[in-house]
């Protein structure tokens, strides 16, 4: 039977299915990364970044198309983890983009839709590498293009674009020689395939259940993370200046949105003044608020400007924290005058995962350390929350992560302050670009010479394989170490301490200044120090840094400037 027409339940069920079908594949999508290291990997980026987008979906009740799909594009976008996730996240903002004012598609919308994805999505990447999941993505939306010229059947467009889209995959290694090599395909388009697996279910009326415990948090939950209690007993509860929690939901109403005109972007500067840790998020029905607020009286009455309550929920955050610090036996910090806090003029926010290596950061003037890096990469919402509790008119972002540095641009561009991105994508990049950061200069000033700083400094890295495999020429064995530089595997073998010495001869040169080692917390100090002895046998004018960066998976982290 010809199927001609979409409608929104229907396309809600497409997405949800995708989202089950990467779900259940995300571990075998892992295991497709060429570099066989403990990282945060592609499967797990997109089924979190995926399973955000699909929460919003579920919370909305329209049979549109359009709304169902701004929803998704929301969540997909605020959720986006790893370059994989925030691709993910382009490709179906422009899908959304194209269907946003249709109630039901075609296989005409359903094509253009891919297209514009797919166009979105390359926009979006600073220089675009093909065999790539940007790869399958262009060509099977192309497939889809050519199919439309003949049949409006959309059960048979979406048969071609899968087609195309695993052809596409299967060609992958031929694009990018590393793939050929290692012999794997790409698995961001592995993990795109996965998802047209599930659209294509639904439309020939299968289901596809999650085997996978979802984990991803929804919207509320991702508003607890601002009251974790682990923070709590770092404060007293009179520093405490915005004292209520504040959420409200509202259904909008046409006269009410007809009569003040809503924008978001002008909505949220609104609300900023009158709090902090402000998240607004809003689709076609339904206006989301969370604030930290004292007088969360005027925030609803700001919020009722564009429709009627739906829900709300005020919790006293003093009472909260006093509570908790009864329950923990912990003693607040001495009270200290409740002056009105003014924003601050810059904030650096960085990521890193070690308590010695946060503790570095702060030390060089980094105002928050978000928790992540190898094996949990920040998304997109993650950076926002931070910049909104920096309290500062400009900021800057070190994502220190390859992997990373996509969700802090997409960050930046969501932000209604004033962001900019070093892209660091190691620890040293990251402190070697704080060595240059100076207050008294301009947002554009230290975001130069910062990114100037930044590459100065070589990078190495000691971990362990999670698997076998062969690399530019290197046998690697599944639980050897090895020793990374600049992206490059020089040296493996099941000494540590041999590895990272053998690292370390690739990367110090004669004309090599300092040496910084940051040992990760399965290294002991006297472990650190053999490698110090190391160096200063072989290079005696060389100044040797040495830290306790207590980071997991990394044994040693090491910089040569």
């Amino acid at each position: 039977m010809t199927v001609t027409k979409i409608e929104g339940k229907k396309f809600a069920q497409m997405l949800v299915e995708g989202a089950n079908n990467l779900s259940n594949n995300s571990k075998k999508i892992d295991a497709l990364n060429v570099f066989p290291v403990p990282d945060g990997d592609t499967g797990t980026n997109m089924n979190l970044t995926i399973t955000s987008g699909v929460k919003e979906v579920k919370a909305q009740s329209e049979n549109h198309v359009g709304k169902i799909a701004s929803s998704f594009a929301k969540g997909l976008l605020m959720g986006a983890r790893g370059n994989s996730g925030v691709i993910l996240s382009q490709l179906f903002r422009g899908f959304s983009k194209s269907v946003e004012n249709k109630e039901t598609i075609t296989a005409e919308d359903l094509s253009k839709a891919f297209n514009y994805g797919v166009d979105m999505a390359y926009k979006a990447v600073m220089k675009p590498v093909e065999g790539t999941i940007l790869t399958v993505a262009k060509d099977s939306a192309n497939r889809g293009g050519q199919f439309v010229k003949d049949s409006q059947d959309i059960n048979g467009l979406m048969e071609g674009v899968l087609e195309e889209a695993k052809a596409s995959l299967e060609r992958t290694p031929d694009l990018l020689p590393v793939l050929k090599e290692v012999g794997v395909v790409d698995s961001g388009g592995q993990g795109l395939v996965t998802i047209y697996e599930g659209f294509l279910a639904v439309l020939k009326g299968e289901k596809i259940t999650s085997t996978v415990e979802q984990d991803a948090p929804s919207m509320d939950e991702l508003v607890k993370l601002e009251h974790h209690q682990s923070a709590q007993s770092h404060m007293a509860t009179e520093d405490i200046e915005f004292g209520y929690c504040t959420e409200v939901m509202v259904k909008f109403e046409d006269d009410k949105v007809e009569e003040n005109s809503f924008n978001e972007d002008e909505f949220r500067e609104v609300l900023d003044k009158h709090g902090d840790s402000l998240l607004v998020v809003s689709d076609e029905d339904l206006l989301k608020i969370h604030i930290h607020a004292e007088y969360p009286g005027k925030v609803i009455s700001e919020a009722q400007k564009f429709g009627s309550l739906v829900n709300v929920k005020i919790e006293n955050m003093r009472e909260q924290h006093t509570t908790i610090l009864n329950e923990e036996g912990s003693q607040p910090a001495a009270p200290v005058p409740e002056n009105k806090q003014e924003k601050t003029e810059f904030a650096v926010i960085t990521v890193g995962m070690g308590a010695g290596i946060a503790e570095l950061f702060k030390g060089l003037g980094v105002k928050k350390v978000i928790e992540g890096g190898q094996t949990m990469n920040p998304s997109t919402e993650d950076f926002i929350k931070a910049i909104d509790e920096c309290h500062a008119e400009k900021i800057i972002l070190l994502p220190n992560n390859s992997n990373i540095v996509m969700a802090a641009e997409q960050a930046a561009e969501v932000s209604d302050l004033e962001v900019a991105v070093v892209p660091s994508k190691s620890v040293p990049q990251g402190l070697a670009a704080m060595l240059s950061y100076n207050t008294a200069q301009s947002l554009e000033e230290n975001t130069e010479e910062m990114k100037e700083a930044m590459q100065e400094v070589k990078t190495g890295e000691v971990t362990y394989a999670v698997r076998d495999t062969s690399l530019n020429g290197v046998e690697i064995k599944k639980g050897d170490f090895m020793g990374i530089h600049e992206k490059t595997i020089v040296s493996t073998g099941p000494s540590v301490q041999e590895v990272a010495k053998e690292l370390l001869d690739k990367m110090v040169e004669e004309d090599a200044e300092i040496v910084t080692i940051i040992h990760g917390e399965d290294r002991s100090g006297e472990e650190a120090d053999e490698l110090v002895r190391y160096i200063e046998e072989q290079h005696t004018e060389i100044e040797i840094e040495v830290h306790a960066g207590n980071q997991p998976l990394y044994s040693y982290i090491l910089s040569v400037e």
